[in-house]
């Protein structure tokens, strides 16, 4: 027959959670604390991830799930109607703000409709966008500054700027100001938003300059349902339209771009198995941590009070209803502990945040209340309680009456005393002999105690392996960079108006504790190369059809066999030669002033790697180069002349010599150039010539950068005073790049993983420690009678004080070896496997942080057990024979 009872068993439930107020007291502080560990890790990792994204997106200009790039308003209309697409914007481009103020800031003139503007965090403090058929503006604070003008609505401003990138198209304007917004320091590129009608009176009569030229076109930018798989989705509207983004050469395709400040779904789209089982084996670790100390206390609860158990046994209760008292009582103490631990873990979590957050380039951290990091740490702290409980509720529900009775925690193993029994009396023998009654709850004690340690030493040996001088070597060259602040800024082809005056070197020159400088020679001439026709089409196959290649082909410049094509150069002076990697041949001939020399530059990727397609001329090689002295321009399908003033007429245009030097180059070395020094952009093989050889044959001597080296750390910290004085104030086009820049950011990153590190260590060291007062408190008190007994028959009081103490030293000493043993093969196999995710990672074998902690872990293997020992002194030897719970 089927009794309603839910009510008694409740009752049992709560009524026999009274008795044990001690034992509540630690599970809840355990079930805290495992919660604070999961929602301070979840908080941490959302926040830096959200915080991330949010920087990413003012990074990259815009929070918008991707984009369709160079459309026509016809083609734009279109792909909107689409309806995977949610939400969608229209953005047109009309130039870029170069000239002073905006010389050392990026400044984009374009027009955008409201949605846009909101998607790209332009939305006007005060005031509104510009209003259609006016010369109204709206921009940000930085903007307005730089002109001298103050935020105030109504006021006029004037700006000088490109159509496009190019010089020759400048316009001086004078708008009136109708919105602004505050500046956001994440931002890399200011806004300054015009009516589109504007746009269409100023390109009216402009023609594109070349095929990369996307002034006038739109860009769609897009939102779906949510930001997992956004690739997919663009290319399905594609697709859904008529429209690819495979093949440039086809007539239907269209650029796209993906948001890649969506880190998380990014993750979640490139997610392979090794990050799946990364995350897996995070997920456990962190659960087993609460595991160890939630099981122990139910585990003891269950021991301590398996009479009771068996009393309900006696009077009818099944196995099950006792499970669920066991349950029961778990499902209390969780109601406590957990929405506890949520508060201290969220407050946690937001306080260190921003400490991490600060050691990286990213300054701003935004707190986000996600729903996710409550409701995933409540689920993994209810989970972790109720597996912890299963075992013990099994117990408790399989005793029998007579069992329980005669049930203690420590079961002896009688081999073992026979064992013990032969040798000499010692509290050693006797000490080891009670870990091993309960060999579970001594391992599990003794791997919770490890994994803190473990985890503190893996954290050391990655941090210590995050090499500076790899990191230094791929970003800094030298102590200083100096050039024009064009040349720092991204995007900016390096010209006559970039090079570097030789009055402002001597001035830099004046400084003290300089040790070496060297100049770094650009192009500024025109110049080409003689290539196979193979390595030209493999150059441009992808941007143009067979037909149009064998047009351009023809229509080449061709010596030997050979058709010209670009060529980009370099003139070096020693230090940057020395700067150099070489991968192959010998450098010191491109010194030889009486022959001709060359070095061809290839690239690497993060790790190293050499593109062996980057370049094609190899060690012995002859490399001819084409000085063009006077050129003409020329339409590349048709081959025919364009005069200067038909150039914007015509889309395809290429440069011809119609006088011109050759000269001929033996490669002497093929080296890597460090993308510091470098022209910063690609798309034309490179070379480099020795300064005086380069200044002889291209007869110019534009200085794109200068190098400087100092004699020591304290010059250099003079150098950088003056630096930022003579940029700021004095030379305010020119800029610099210091060494000691990218050391506070190595270091920055390095102490963030400190950071997060120490904080995961620390939370799981406490969980740790916890677990060992729970084991060393609950054993004492559960052997109240045991030591009584031990007294009455003659062990001293400093006997069993020894006793206790050798126990909790061997816990610690256990946990010490075990945690050599797993942080010697962990370390070799996270190690391995960090070098693949940092190039500037060199793995160091150390176990220093388990020898240091070791001395901290034996001093409390003493203490805690110690203190203990002073509980049960307050009882008599008859007091404690009669105990019984």
């Amino acid at each position: 027959m089927k009794v309603s009872n839910k009510s008694c068993i409740r009752s049992l439930s709560y009524k026999s959670l009274r008795f044990a107020k001690t034992r509540n007291i630690i599970a809840v502080l355990a079930i805290v604390l495992t919660t604070v560990l999961f929602t301070s890790l979840f908080t941490i990792f959302l926040s830096i991830n959200y915080s991330f994204q949010q920087q990413n997106f003012r990074m990259i200009g815009g929070d918008s799930h991707g984009s369709f790039k160079d459309l026509t308003l016809d083609e734009l209309n279109k792909l909107r109607q689409d309806p995977l697409i949610k939400e969608s914007s229209g953005r047109k481009l009309l130039g870029m703000a170069k000239e002073k103020p905006f010389n050392k800031s990026q400044v984009e003139l374009s027009y955008m409709d409201a949605n846009g503007a909101k998607h790209s965090f332009c939305v006007p403090k005060e005031g509104t966008l510009p209003q259609e058929g006016t010369k109204q503006v709206a921009t940000d604070t930085r903007v307005l500054s730089l002109l001298g003008v103050e935020p105030k609505l109504g006021e006029e401003i004037t700006i000088t700027y490109n159509i496009g990138h190019y010089k020759e198209y400048q316009i001086t304007e004078t708008f009136v100001l109708s919105g602004w917004w505050d500046y956001d320091e994440a931002i890399s590129a200011s806004n300054v938003l015009l009516p589109l009608s504007y746009l269409d009176d100023v390109l009216k009569d402009y023609k594109a300059q070349s095929a990369n030229d996307i002034t006038g076109t739109w860009t769609l930018n897009v939102m779906f349902d949510n930001s997992f798989n956004i690739e997919k989705n663009i290319k399905q509207v594609l697709e859904n339209n008529g429209y690819q983004s495979e093949d440039r050469k086809q007539d239907n395709f269209i650029d796209i771009g993906v948001n890649w400040g969506y880190s998380g779904a990014q993750l979640i789209n490139n997610m392979d198995y090794t990050t799946i089982i990364a995350i897996v084996v995070l997920l456990m670790l962190i659960t087993f941590t609460g595991y160890l100390i939630i099981y122990n206390v139910f585990q003891i609860s269950v021991s301590s009070d398996i009479r009771f158990y068996g009393l309900l046994k006696t009077i009818g209760t099944t196995s099950k209803q006792i499970k669920k008292i066991v349950i029961n009582q778990a499902l209390v103490l969780s109601l406590i502990g957990i929405p506890i631990g949520l508060i201290i873990g969220f407050i946690m979590g937001n306080k260190l945040t921003p400490m991490i957050m600060n050691q990286l380039s990213y300054k701003v951290a935004y707190i986000t209340f996600n729903p996710i990091i409550f409701i995933g740490s409540a689920l993994f702290s209810l989970i972790t309680v109720l597996i912890s409980c299963l075992k013990p509720g099994k117990l408790a529900g399989k005793v029998s009456p007579i069992e329980a009775v005669r049930y203690t925690d420590s079961h002896i193993n009688n081999k073992n005393v026979r064992k013990h029994s032969k040798n000499k009396f010692s509290i050693y023998y006797m000490s080891f002999a009670n870990l091993g009654r309960n060999k579970l709850k001594t391992l599990l004690v003794v791997v919770s105690m490890s994994l803190a340690v473990v985890l503190m030493n893996l954290t050391f040996t990655i941090a210590n392996g995050f090499d500076m001088e790899k990191y230094l070597s791929k970003n800094v060259v030298t102590d200083f960079i100096f050039g024009s602040a064009e040349y720092f800024q991204s995007g900016n082809v390096f010209d006559k108006s970039f090079a570097v005056p030789e009055y402002i070197i001597d001035e830099i020159n004046s400084q003290s504790g300089i040790e070496e400088t060297g100049k770094i020679y650009g192009r500024t001439f025109s110049a080409k190369q003689f290539i196979t026709e193979e390595r030209y089409k493999e150059q441009y196959n992808s941007y143009y059809d067979e037909a149009t290649l064998d047009s351009m082909i023809k229509n080449e410049a061709h010596l030997n066999g050979k058709v010209s094509d670009r060529v980009q150069l370099y003139g070096m002076d020693d230090l940057p030669i020395n700067c150099l990697k070489v991968v192959d041949g010998d450098l010191e001939k491109l010194k030889d002033t009486n022959k001709r020399y060359i070095a061809a530059v290839y690239f690497t990727n993060d790790y190293e790697q050499l593109y062996e397609d980057s370049n094609w001329a190899k060690v012995g090689d002859i490399v001819t180069i084409r000085y063009e002295d006077e050129i003409e321009h020329y339409d590349t399908i048709t081959g025919e002349v364009v005069n200067e003033n038909e150039i914007q007429d015509i889309t395809n245009i290429g440069t011809r010599a119609t006088k011109y030097r050759d000269v001929e180059y033996e490669v002497a070395a093929c080296v890597v150039i460090p993308n510091k020094i470098s022209y910063r952009y690609s798309g034309a093989d490179e070379f480099i010539l020795y300064s005086e050889v380069f200044k002889q044959d291209t007869k110019t001597s534009d200085i794109m950068t200068y190098l400087i080296k100092m004699e020591n750390e304290q010059e250099d910290a003079k150098m950088i005073e003056f630096m930022e004085k003579y940029t700021n104030e004095v030379q305010v086009s020119y800029d610099y790049e210091s060494k000691q820049s990218y050391i506070s950011e190595f270091e920055g990153f390095k102490s963030m993983f400190v950071s997060l590190g120490t904080m995961l260590s620390s939370i799981i060291f406490i969980i740790g420690i916890l677990n060992f007062i729970n084991a060393v408190l609950t054993g004492i008190i559960s052997r109240k009678k045991e030591f009584a007994v031990m007294q009455s028959i003659g062990m001293t009081g400093k006997q069993l004080k020894g006793m206790i103490m050798v126990e909790g030293m061997l816990y610690t000493i256990f946990s010490i070896i075990i945690s050599i043993i797993a942080a010697s093969v962990l370390n070799v196999i996270v190690g391995s496997k960090v070098s693949s995710f940092w190039w500037f990672f060199t793995y160091k074998f150390s176990i220093m942080p388990i020898l240091i902690i070791t001395p901290i872990f034996i001093l409390l293997g003493i203490i805690i057990p110690l203190f203990m020992y002073t509980l049960i002194k307050r009882s008599t030897i008859v007091e404690r024979l009669r105990y019984s719970e």
